[in-house]
């Protein structure tokens, strides 16, 4: 079994070092051919890793393969793409606040301001090239201020709690990545945000598969 881990985890690897020289050099054809392979190695990798698997999780993970696919096709699928990944934020929202038993309404009012103090900002900057997809990118974005507001809470329940970290760290990491995506997609188009956006896609996806490997308790 440890020899299976280790090589899906060096597929993993390898996946998403072709995917990020994909985007830095423009290859589309690897782009496809890489991205889609993310998810599917971190999904095996889970599975494998787990005594007990998170059905839920899981569905996560399957919604997020979904987004990264549909959105190699931004101009024909942006809009379901955006849709698959806040399924998989809701999925992640119902996750983590299964983790929670009580909170102050002092720590829910601090993170919430903070989330949505970064989620106003981000929103400012973007609005005026939203257009007709003003509405589903502020739904978007409340949904994914959710996850981090809940994440932290999560973490602050329990500070001594690896996983809690973890996810804590997974979930802000996401809402950097969706951040930059939009500024790219909405503001201002470069390579650098356009690699800058898979970095930290991929940081997030493995640090809250981390963090939900602790939780369902590893092998």
């Amino acid at each position: 079994m440890k020899l299976k881990i280790t090589l899906i985890s060096i597929l993993f690897l390898i996946v998403s070092l072709g995917d990020i020289y994909a985007v830095l050099s423009s290859n589309r054809s690897l782009e496809i051919f890489f991205k889609p392979l993310i998810i599917v190695a971190l999904t095996v990798l889970y599975i494998l890793h787990v005594r007990k698997v998170n059905i839920w999780y899981v569905l996560a993970l399957f919604f997020s393969f979904l987004g990264d696919f549909l959105l190699l096709f931004p101009q024909r699928f942006f809009v379901f793409g955006l849709l698959s990944f806040l399924i998989t934020h809701v999925i992640l929202i119902k996750i983590m606040l299964s983790f929670l038993s009580s909170v102050k309404k002092k720590t829910i009012l601090f993170s919430s301001l903070c989330y949505g103090a970064y989620f106003a900002v981000i929103f400012l900057i973007i609005k005026d090239g939203l257009g007709t997809l003003m509405i589903p990118v502020l739904i978007y974005g409340m949904v994914i201020s959710i996850m981090g507001i809940v994440s932290f809470l999560n973490f602050y329940e329990n500070k001594r709690a690896t996983e809690n970290i973890w996810l804590l760290v997974g979930a802000s990491v996401f809402i950097l990545s969706d951040s930059i995506l939009a500024v790219n997609k909405f503001y201002k188009s470069s390579m650098f945000l356009g690699v800058a956006i898979m970095i930290t896609y991929i940081i997030a996806q493995y640090v809250i598969y981390k963090g939900m490997v602790i939780k369902s308790g590893s092998k």
